[in-house]
């Protein structure tokens, strides 16, 4: 393979000074991102191989090599030691990076597969429409992140911190959020079916319009959350804490709220045809103008909940305890109601 050495200008696609190994092309043009107050931020140092590709590339303010060595990750380091804080379209493919410290980091559109940031101290830092193939941030600190607009595959967000931060957009498969701090963080128009968010704290979340069909967030807490027409189609969320949330037009189908605490929980005009409500707490919820037919909802806690104008047809009521509960105009044609404590009259 023919290779070449050049020094090329930033407004000129040919080398400036030019060291055949030997050549046998001219180069093409690049992008680059100048440095401000850098007498060298138009000058760039390529190499080429002979079918045009660039095997290295570098000026005083980018780093684009095709594979992430140590050297790299120390040039990396050494660039945000200085304060550089911006690097865009960059690669660290394959690069470790656990325990790394880029607090305010501008990472934009970069290639980040199979990257560590295991236990990193990425707080603040900017991964606005990045590309996250494999990736691991287990135990990270991501709080006030911005992910908005980004591709999470098979990325571990496993106990990692995201208070607080946003993922706006954002799109997923096999992504895991195990037990991870997503306090006050915007999922919203997220796409992350199938996630598995176990245990996770999503207390104050925005999940508007959030895809989450099929998605695991047993035991996860949703304490005031806004989950206003979320798609949990079939989504476990057993045993979860959703005091006081907001679920009002969601499409919840098929969704396993077993023994789930809804106390207070706003649900109103949703679909939860077919849903598993056996022994949740519904205390105090509004639920009203609500679809629940065939819903298991056998020793389900229903003291003062709102199922007025709801639709309850075949729904399983079996020792369900409905005290309080307000029924007005609800449709309970073929509803199972053996040993349930009926509302007082």
């Amino acid at each position: 393979m023919a290779i070449s050495l050049g020094l090329r200008s930033k407004n000129s696609p040919f080398p400036i000074t030019h060291y055949p190994l030997p050549i046998t092309h001219y180069p093409l043009p690049i992008a680059r991102l100048p440095i401000p107050h850098s007498p060298f931020a138009a000058i760039s140092l390529v190499i080429w191989d002979d079918g045009g590709g660039i095997l290295f590339q570098c000026h005083p303010n980018i780093l684009t090599i095709r594979e992430v060595n140590d050297m790299e990750v120390s040039e990396l380091l050494k660039l945000y030691t200085e304060g550089e804080r911006t690097f865009r379209a960059v690669s660290f493919a394959g690069a470790n990076l656990s325990g790394i410290d880029l607090r305010g980091a501008i990472i934009v559109r970069a290639n980040l597969e199979n990257t560590s940031f295991a236990g990193a101290n990425l707080i603040g830092a900017n991964f606005r429409e990045t590309k996250f193939m494999g990736v691991d941030f287990t135990d990270a600190d991501l709080s006030d992140v911005n992910l908005i607009g980004s591709y999470l595959g098979d990325t571990k967000f496993n106990r990692a911190n995201l208070t607080g931060s946003s993922l706006r957009g954002s799109s997923s498969k096999n992504v895991s959020f195990t037990q991870a701090n997503l306090t006050e963080a915007n999922l919203t128009e997220s796409n992350f079916s199938g996630a598995n968010f176990a245990g996770a704290n999503l207390t104050h979340a925005t999940l508007v319009r959030t895809n989450l069909m099929k998605a695991n967030l047993t035991g996860a807490i949703l304490e005031s959350a806004n989950l206003t027409n979320v798609i949990m189609r079939e989504t476990t969320l057993e045993g979860a804490n959703l005091t006081n949330a907001t679920m009002s037009g969601g499409m919840m189908i098929g969704a396993n709220f077993h023994e789930a605490d809804l106390t207070r929980v706003t649900m109103i005009g949703a679909d939860l045809s077919e849903a598993n409500l056996s022994e949740a707490n519904l205390r105090g919820a509004n639920v009203t103008w609500t679809t629940l037919r065939g819903a298991n909802m056998s020793r389900a806690r229903l003291y003062r909940t709102k199922l007025s104008w709801s639709n309850l047809s075949g729904v399983n009521l079996i020792e369900a305890i409905m005290i309080d509960t307000k029924l007005d105009q609800a449709n309970l044609r073929d509803a199972d109601m053996r040993g349930a404590i009926l509302p007082n009259k």
